[in-house]
């Protein structure tokens, strides 16, 4: 077995079964280590850490899969972790009725850089680092055992792999290629998903429980949901009884699916309003005009893909959240969210907490929000818990 010797004193976080290996603790790096191929990690005096996939271009060095020494990694390892990570969600499946759910959540199943989402009779993965890329066509050949599917769509098409050196992919894996778009259901509503060229893997399945409960919140409310993509929040809080929502999103792709979901719902059309622009801009230019609601949505992208973007997602985020908290009538409510991995809680709080100083509202923390019970965060993993909400009400 090839070796990745780490540097004197640097095998804390292993011991602590924390799944990263960084470059800046690692010793001797074997010139010939091919992505993806299984290595042991040791310490400086030999003793074996951990055995993971090495990535020698990227800054983390090695992604563990195990920390057994006497573990292999090979077929039967990863028909054993998806296994148990599906058993998993079957498990979940009768506490909520929902036909969409994350199957696999990467280092918190363990199988780091690894996302499976399955929505109905199709599953969406990515591979996201150089060891599940090594091991794609296992993997893929276990999930088509493991659940009974009709297709396995990849959407690697996201930047995170470029840190990898790993190419761009996007395309069928197995099976019948999947429709334009695919219904779901979840909660009594239906979504229509487009898992080829959708966000993320076609939809927010992180914002499940969050959506159920700004819903029971909205009842007669005037509703504003910002970065609103298909409507999910929107959707929720007419199904919750909200008085009217307006919608704000910058896709015509999406605002599209909002005009059919109001549709399929059965919703009446004169309850919602779809005003495709830039959020920053709509905010101000909805403040000027004097609009005003009881409850606001703040849902944006990932801000911040890189320590060097953090200052200005900052900023980001503390623009729309004055501006929101500027919108909302007294005693109405913000739900303000960061999918920023790299934003911590604490200081997501204080840019909230600015904001509403710097808009003169005097506001509270009501509740706190995260991801999803299908998205689990392992305790030797805190990075995974990168969905962050809060819920403020205004004076």
């Amino acid at each position: 077995m090839t070796t990745v010797a780490l540097k004197k004193g640097r095998e804390t976080s292993l011991k602590r079964r924390h799944p990263w290996v960084f470059s800046g603790a690692v010793a001797t790096l074997p010139p010939a280590a091919e992505p993806g191929r299984t290595v042991d990690v040791v310490s400086r005096d030999g003793a074996f850490l951990a055995r993971g996939a090495v990535s020698p271009h990227s800054q983390i060095v090695v992604r563990v899969w195990t920390f057994d020494p006497d573990q292999p990694v090979d077929a039967d390892f990863f028909r054993s972790r998806l296994s148990a990570a599906v058993a998993q969600r079957t498990a979940l499946k009768t506490a909520w009725p929902a036909t969409a759910v994350r199957l696999v959540n990467a280092e918190s199943d363990g199988l780091p850089g690894l996302i499976v989402d399955q929505y109905n009779d199709f599953l969406v993965a990515q591979f996201l680092s150089a060891g599940v890329e090594f091991w794609k066509t296992t993997i893929v050949d276990h999930l088509v055992k493991l659940v009974p599917c009709r297709g396995i769509f990849e959407r690697s098409d996201v930047p995170v792999r470029t840190k990898e050196r790993l190419a761009l992919q996007k395309g069928l894996l197995w099976g019948e290629h999947p429709p334009e778009l695919i219904e779901i259901y979840e909660a009594g509503l239906s979504f229509l998903v487009d898992i080829v060229n959708g966000h993320k893997t076609g939809f927010y399945l992180d914002q499940r429980e969050n959506r159920r409960i700004l819903g029971s919140c909205a009842k007669d409310a005037d509703v504003l949901n910002c970065f609103a993509y298909t409507g999910g929040f929107g959707l929720y809080a007419l199904h919750g009884g909200a008085r009217h929502v307006t919608n704000v999103e910058t896709s015509e792709t999406a605002t599209a699916l909002i005009a059919r979901h109001l549709e399929v719902n059965g919703f009446d059309p004169s309850r919602e309003t779809t005003l495709q622009a830039d959020v920053f801009e709509e905010l101000r230019r909805l403040h000027k005009t004097g609009h005003r609601f009881d409850l606001v949505v703040l849902d944006p992208p990932k801000f911040a893909e890189s320590k060097s973007q953090l200052a200005r997602a900052a900023r980001g985020y503390k623009d729309i959240a004055l501006l929101a908290f500027r919108l909302l009538l007294p005693g109405g409510t913000l739900f303000t969210f960061s999918c920023s991995g790299l934003m911590d809680p604490a200081l997501f709080q204080k840019i909230t907490a600015d904001a509403a100083l710097d808009a003169g509202r005097p506001a509270r923390i009501v509740g706190r929000l995260g991801q999803a019970e299908d998205h689990p965060v392992g305790l030797n993993f805190p990075e995974g818990a990168y969905l962050k909400g809060l819920v403020c009400r205004v004076d």
